[in-house]
């Protein structure tokens, strides 16, 4: 049994936890920061901080007296290391600091997105979830190998509670935004509004104006309410959807104060009951900021022997959370069986057979149906007419047969034996980078190059499913398509740095060196650079 007591600070809520790992209890005292109007200003944050991580840890403290004889039995201390708000955050680690000395017991600095995460794994039991994150300053996806959490999709720009905060100050709400989106959503229509997802990245900028724009232009606020938790939440949860078909996992966790919306949780839950995975989204108490995450990871961490010299435990703002060496669980999960002859992709069932595949983009329940009808032809049509543009260039692709884009679906010429996500070697991933690079020499994006889309045989890498590509001579869009590809290695290689350099240094023998130079800029717009 262990008993941990967990500080929380990274932005607004200050709070503290004990966590009891013999009954699985865990306590819970927060005071969160309300900004009189607008957003969190850090500075207010900091002060609020002050005042109020002495009350909460002391009325934790308190309880944990009272549940057990003398000083409460306290293991170890645990306090939120990054990322987040410096001057919050220096707060809660000088108090887990003195805390720890005053205890004598160990300091264990925990990551607090890593932590949204692993309150999902231990409240479902799941083994090795995907992990769709939706807070106010992120919006990522993480998939576990290597012994770190990778970040396979995540926001280029702001998190998805900032963006939509930044459209409610617009509106002169008070900050949070979301609830007072989500109440006014129950009385809208459907406008549409842009939908950006590039692989298993998504953006709000776009969407974010275009809100502010009709809002301006007339458009009733509870339609632009409605319509952007539609197309929003959509975009998560077919990026989370794209994360579970190229890993295989079948376990979906959702982390993050935005979690509590009820629609975002009812499209994750229709997305996975239609793929026959499980779903689990923590009670609300642990979706936004708590300390009591920060508690239970500390405690598994505690135990794994994962602690942290108070010399050694300055705060990081900036803290990725894939730069955590996860010492509580094995190397890599277990490998998954792949079917061979029909295939659940993230848009479409596609039945392979001998001599030709069958791809069929069925309609998504967890959408808007205006939206998914809208996205299903426009994709069918795209991955048409860019399959067959590929092949001119001289890129291998299969033949396209027949696409019916009323019915969203589309006959192709049966390639390869298998994916490359079966069996990644540096002769496939090379092959990609030089295809990847003739595309962006004849000004063709792919959209979404991931392992689960590029076949190989014994002589030669196809790549297939050109639904999210477009045309564009802009180096950004062509970086793109790098950048999606490599977060798809992370995700799914045992030798991942190995395969990134190859693939890099094959798309430089074909292609513009701007593009790679281009994309060490797209990797610095990840949260927390």
């Amino acid at each position: 049994m262990t008993r941990v007591l967990g500080i929380e600070g990274t932005a607004w809520a200050a709070s503290a936890a004990l966590f009891d790992s013999g009954d699985d209890r865990c306590f819970i005292e927060s005071d969160p920061y309300q900004p009189e109007s607008g957003g969190i200003h850090p500075r207010e944050a900091a002060e609020h901080m002050r005042g109020a991580i002495p009350r909460v840890v002391e009325t934790a403290l308190e309880h944990a007296r009272e549940t057990h004889e003398g000083d409460g039995g306290v293991d170890a201390v645990a306090f939120s290391r990054g990322p987040g708000l410096g001057p919050c955050l220096r707060i809660v680690g000088t108090a887990a600091r003195a805390l720890a000395q005053r205890l004598d017991v160990p300091l264990v600095g925990v990551n607090h997105m890593v932590a949204h995460l692993e309150i999902g794994r231990h409240r479902s039991g799941f083994e090795d979830p995907i992990c769709l994150n939706a807070s106010g300053a992120n919006a990522h996806v993480l998939a576990y190998r290597n012994g770190r959490y990778r970040v396979v999709g995540e926001t280029m720009d702001t998190g998805v509670g900032n963006a939509i905060d930044k459209f409610t100050r617009h509106l002169d709400w008070t900050h949070p935004g979301g609830p007072k989106v989500e109440q006014a959503a129950k009385d809208g229509e459907y406008v549409d509004l842009p939908y950006v997802v590039k692989g298993m990245d998504f953006s709000f900028s776009g969407i974010m104006s275009a809100a502010k724009q009709a809002v301006d232009d007339g458009v009733p606020v509870e339609d632009v309410c409605f319509s952007l938790q539609e197309n929003i939440f959509g975009m998560l949860t077919e990026v989370a959807e794209r994360a579970l078909s190229l890993t295989g996992s079948e376990e979906l966790v959702l982390g993050g104060g935005v979690g509590q919306n009820g629609r975002l949780r009812e499209m994750l839950g229709a997305m996975c009951e239609a793929r026959g995975a499980e779903f689990y989204a923590p009670e609300p108490r642990f979706l936004r900021d708590n300390a009591g995450m920060i508690a239970v990871l500390g405690a598994t961490m505690y135990e794994a022997g994962d602690t942290v010299a108070v010399e050694d435990s300055r705060v990081l703002p900036d803290f990725r959370p894939d730069k955590v060496a996860v010492s509580w669980r094995a190397a890599n999960p277990p490998a998954r069986r792949v079917d061979a002859t029909e295939v659940r992709g993230a848009e479409a069932l596609v039945d392979i057979g001998p001599e030709r595949v069958t791809k069929r983009r069925r309609p998504k329940s967890y959408r808007h149906p205006a939206l998914d009808e809208r996205l299903r032809a426009e994709r069918t049509r795209s991955e048409a007419r860019l399959t067959s543009d590929a092949r001119r260039q001289g890129v291998p692709t299969p033949v396209v047969f027949d696409v019916d884009d009323v019915e969203a679906t589309l006959t192709f010429e049966t390639v390869g034996e298998r994916d490359l996500r079966e069996r990644l070697d540096e002769r496939g991933v090379r092959d990609v980078g030089r295809h990847l690079a003739a595309l962006h020499r004849a000004s063709l994006v792919h959209g979404d190059p991931t392992p689960r889309n590029v076949r190989v045989d014994g002589g030669r890498t196809h790549l297939v499913d050109f639904g999210l590509g477009y045309y564009s001579e802009d180096v950004e869009d062509h970086a793109m398509d790098l950048h999606v590809f490599e977060q798809s290695l992370a995700g799914t290689a045992d030798d991942a740095d190995a395969l990134r350099a190859a693939f890099e240094d094959a798309y430089r023998e074909r292609g513009d060196e701007a593009v790679v130079a281009q994309l060490r800029e797209v990797e610095g717009r990840g949260r927390y650079q």
